[in-house]
């Protein structure tokens, strides 16, 4: 049984890695290790902070409805004072919001792409 439908047969039997409270369900961090890895990353502190921003902001937005610019918007000012921009890309080169997505397991908004910063296609 998958663990989404276990938590909706057995509310609270699914346990969350508490540093990562708003990670989707099923998640967890030797996928992220795992998927960063095929990228050829190695995940560091810095990296698990955007994480769990991008994982904070989908929880925000449970209805699904994640715009890509708005997203955009709100890590250039959570990442501002170290660097904004150029900062996520150093972190994140294919993209903070398309590989920062996939490594947080979530699925990136419509017209994301891998070489850009959530660019549209």
């Amino acid at each position: 049984m998958s663990s989404e439908m276990n938590e909706i047969l057995n509310p609270g039997s699914v346990t969350r890695d508490p540093a990562f409270k708003h990670a989707p369900l099923g998640w967890t961090r030797e996928d992220a290790i795992r998927e960063a890895e095929s990228d050829g990353l190695t995940l560091t502190d810095d990296h698990w902070e955007v994480v769990r921003s991008l994982q904070e902001y989908y929880q925000r937005h449970e209805d699904g409805r994640v715009n890509l610019r708005e997203l955009h918007d709100a890590l250039e000012e959570r990442f501002h004072s170290r660097g904004g921009r150029k900062y996520l890309f150093a972190l994140f080169p294919k993209g903070p919001v398309a590989q920062g997505c996939r490594i947080a397991g979530l699925k990136p908004p419509v017209g994301t792409v891998e070489s850009g910063f959530g660019s549209v296609a």
